[in-house]
């Protein structure tokens, strides 16, 4: 059974029907159970904006469950640590508690789980599940801190008292054999009673290791509070993995480093509420944490609204529109929601080493949502981004590296190249300053760039590290391209050349001539494995695998497994050719120049295409993985931008639902959601570029908050559901015919873009197509980068 629909759905229907605008509590229209069936991956728990606790149910049904949901299966517990949208393995479920009623004669055993007497309800700052058992589950959730809310069925004293089992071993499990199934290393618990009210308390730790990252020893401490008076067991398995039981008593404290450990809580009261909170540094930091976020007595409806007032605040009001459709809004603070539960804002937390700089952790991963998501933080969120980029600069202080991925402060799993790069050029490029310093930044940039990281053995890849960095820079250094002894070679090749291309743009900001020179002609290596000699659908010439002797055999539309030991992740060689976006005037030529290039980009598009032996039932692209995530808005390259708003819409429209299944793909960490959101405004970054290509807004006005003073208001007029074609645009005022804007237009200091829509396309983008920084010569590039990264106006590009 799926958790229900947000409740609060049909009340929203009745209140946009009598309002003209949304207001104040635009939480009601975030559906948190979206994405959360068939692939999405979602976590539909309870969260704060980027909140370090994600408190939610772990359920088992022998498959992973990577944030801890399950549409079936019984619940194991409910946690205080979860992420949203990851794949690989899953990550956490730990800090457990899980109710019980009857005689409980060992915690450890199978008879610990409960199956699910009725759909879940979820809603943004509260979840609630009912077990077979006649038990209620309610929960709610601040930043460190979590509050568990009982309500046991008053038929269970026939069966004997009440329980909370406290499992300090329970972990979230992996099953797919690939070495990264987490362990429970050790921990403890400790058990007070207070004299005189008899209510119960604990404390403890435990130590775990690995998840999707591969992650090192990590420790998390607890801090737990019962508002009613009760009696406890300890208990302590006879080893890591047995449900045998070696000891269970009163006894207040257990320490293990090889067993399972935990305790019983047992009330006579049919309500009963605990407090929880967490920490990475002490057990009495998790208490303070607790008692400073929610203090003793304080109501779970109290909490509830604490939380929806911060999304409402710090998230949904930054992005409004006085439409009405309610599924549009659905979808738009739905996005909005998933795409703000990842990164933690663990700022304050990290164990390793003290510095003044924020932390921020879970960071899955820059491969997946450097295209639009952290695009999309800067507009957004300007401040928590720009905590984000000093705490990546941090890392690579104490750590030596920043990885594409991060976790339970460990580094870890590179899919390609090292695309923080991507990151940090887009932020520069754009103005992003502060307390960030660029130096250290760019040095870690350099250090990704030139240093081979030392393998870390990962089985899915014995080749070079997945930990962090550039495995494959030996033959990149050495050759100008990857040859098949590093796993995923042609991919890997098209990314380094895009974090080549980033570093070339700090480069020149920072001016660092030689070193500008040096990573802008790297950045053209993808060029390198361009096989003109291969074809597929009437076309020639795409991205393929070489040695040293020369080009390899390769099927266009082949990736083999499309993953970690192959010659493509998670992509095809067809998908690929398109993705140097740093160079795509150079890309066009290869292709035949613009009109063969929007052929190319057709047949991507079109549904049921042969191929030898194989059929695409559906398209070449793929809505559900991020290397096909900006084709569809490359037409505008070719000034065909009418095509790229009638593929993206088709896409969004298609595959993009406010359901439980209406992802189309894992959400990646809200990457999914924030192409989605871009699509929505009617915008798409290039990333490492300050470039934004031009689509089409789908609502009559939407105004986005850029921070004290600033603001981007979109209006558009004609617009229907079949009437999205651009008829024409103005922006701030101006009548505009390029397919392209720039962040310097609209975003540095606000700005207004006045679409007129339409059922036809219509030729409005004379202008020249947007710029390929790439593709000019290196005079050319070094002047138009030196002019933006000075903060000018785009008025040079004109």
């Amino acid at each position: 059974m799926v958790p229900s629909r947000n409740v609060c759905t049909l009340l929203a229907a009745v209140a946009v029907a009598g309002a003209a605008s949304p207001s104040h509590d635009l939480s009601r229209y975030a559906l948190t159970d979206t994405g959360s069936v068939n692939g999405g991956n979602t976590f539909p728990g309870v969260s704060r904006p980027l909140g370090m606790v994600k408190l939610g149910p772990d359920l088992y049904t022998g498959a992973d469950a990577y944030s801890g949901f399950q549409p079936t299966g019984n619940f194991t517990g409910f946690t205080m640590l979860h992420e949203s949208g990851t794949g690989g393995a899953p990550k956490y479920g730990v800090v457990s508690q899980m109710p019980f009623v009857g005689y409980l004669a060992n915690p450890l055993s199978d008879a610990v789980n409960d199956t699910r007497a009725a759909p879940d309800r979820t809603e943004v700052g509260y979840y609630r599940a009912a077990l077979g058992s006649g038990t209620t589950v309610e929960l709610t959730a601040s930043q460190k801190a979590g509050l568990y809310q009982y309500t046991f069925p008053k038929s269970g004293h026939k069966h004997g008292r009440f329980h909370v089992v406290v499992d300090v071993s329970h972990v979230l499990s992996s099953y797919r054999g690939q070495g990264l199934e987490q362990h429970f290393l050790g921990g403890n618990i400790t058990v007070r009673k207070h004299h005189s009210s008899g209510r119960l308390e604990y404390t403890g730790f435990g130590t775990y290791d690995n998840g999707w990252n591969r992650a090192g020893p990590w420790t998390v401490y607890f801090c737990g509070r019962f508002d009613a008076p009760g009696t406890f067991r300890t208990f302590l398995g006879v080893d890591k993995l047995s449900d045998r039981l070696a000891e269970f008593s009163t006894k207040p404290s257990y320490e293990s480093r090889s067993a399972r450990l935990g305790a019983v809580f047992t009330f006579n009261r049919t309500r009963v509420v605990s407090r929880v909170g967490v920490s990475f540094i002490s057990a009495a930091r998790a208490c303070a944490n607790v008692d400073g976020e929610i203090p003793k007595r304080t109501a779970l409806k109290t909490v509830r609204r604490q939380t929806r007032d911060a999304w409402n605040s710090d998230v949904f009001a930054k992005v409004t529109t006085s439409e009405t459709n309610l599924t549009k809004l659905n979808q738009l603070y739905t996005a909005l929601y998933f795409m703000h539960l990842l990164p933690t804002n663990k700022t304050g937390e990290n164990p390793l080493w003290r510095s003044r700089e924020p932390y921020y952790d879970d960071i899955f991963t820059f491969w997946d949502t450097h295209r639009c998501t952290t695009a999309l933080f800067h507009v957004l969120q300007p401040t928590y981004y720009e905590e984000l980029l000093r705490s990546m600069v941090d890392v690579w202080r104490h750590q030596g590296w920043v990885s594409d991925g991060r976790s339970s402060f460990s580094n870890g799993a590179v899919q390609g190249g090292s695309n923080s790069d991507n990151v940090f050029a887009d932020a520069f490029i754009k103005g992003v300053g502060g307390k960030l310093n660029w130096d250290d930044a760019f040095a870690s940039m350099v250090t990704n760039a030139q240093t081979v990281p030392t393998n870390n053995h990962d089985p899915r890849d014995p080749t070079g590290s997945t930990k962090e960095g550039r495995s494959a820079l030996p033959d990149w250094l050495e050759l100008g391209y990857i040859t098949p002894r590093f796993s995923r070679s042609v991919s890997r090749a098209v990314e380094y050349s895009v974090n080549d291309f980033s570093l070339a743009v700090v480069a020149a900001g920072l001016g660092r001539l030689s070193d500008f020179s040096t990573y802008l002609e790297r950045s053209r290596n993808w060029r390198n494995h361009w096989n003109p000699n291969i074809e597929a659908l009437g076309f020639s010439g795409f991205v393929g695998p070489r040695d040293t002797s020369g080009f390899l055999p390769q099927d266009p539309l082949s990736c083999g497994g499309c993953y970690w030991r192959d010659l493509y992740y998670q992509a095809l060689p067809w998908e690929y050719s398109f993705n140097a976006h740093h160079d795509l005037a150079h890309l066009i030529r290869l292709c035949g120049g613009p009109n063969a290039f929007v052929a190319r980009l057709e047949t991507t598009f079109k549904p049921g295409v042969y191929w030898g032996n194989a059929q695409f039932n559906h398209t070449i692209f793929n809505p559900g993985n991020e290397p096909s995530f900006t084709t569809p808005y490359l037409y505008n390259f070719a000034n065909r931008q009418d095509l790229a708003v009638k593929r993206s819409r088709h896409i969004a429209k298609s595959y993009y639902h406010p359901t439980p299944n209406g992802l189309p793909g894992n959400s990646d960490a809200g990457a999914m959601e924030s192409w989605l959101l871009w699509n929505m405004i009617g915008l798409y970054p290039m990333t490492g570029q300050p470039f934004f290509l031009i689509g089409s807004p789908w609502f009559s006005d939407l105004t986005i908050d850029l921070g004290p003073g600033k603001r981007l208001q979109i209006t558009t007029t004609g617009g229907r559901e079949d009437a999205f074609y651009v008829q024409s645009l103005k922006v701030n005022g101006m009548r505009w015919h390029k397919s392209w804007l720039t962040w310097y237009d609209i975003f540095a200091t606000g700005g207004t873009l006045e679409f007129e829509l339409g059922s036809n396309p219509v030729n409005w983008t004379t202008g020249p197509p947007p710029p390929s920084l790439a593709s000019l010569d290196p005079e050319q590039a070094k002047t138009l980068l030196g002019n933006l990264t000075t903060l000018k106006t785009s008025g040079q590009l004109r």
